[in-house]
């Protein structure tokens, strides 16, 4: 696997769990929104949060792909 592809690999999936954190992790409304406020937009958003748990699980999924492609299992298991 190319350098490029496995960071493009990475960016994908990065992208696919922070869809998948962003509604994570007690988002709330606001009570009282300040007026032009859009009222369903979260009071503390925690996105520093959202965004190193979205690194480190991606990281994580990413190298168990990795390791699953560089390994051969997934091909000696549906390949029989």
């Amino acid at each position: 696997m190319f350098w490029s592809t496995a960071l493009a690999t990475y960016f994908l999936v990065w992208w696919m769990v922070l869809f998948a954190v962003l509604p994570m992790f007690g988002v709330r409304r606001a009570e009282t929104p300040d007026p032009g406020n859009d009222p369903g937009a979260p009071a503390q958003p925690r996105l520093l949060l959202k965004v190193g748990v979205t690194t480190v699980v991606s990281a994580v999924l990413w190298l168990i792909g990795y390791l699953i492609a560089r390994t051969g299992w997934l091909d000696a298991f549906l390949f029989k």
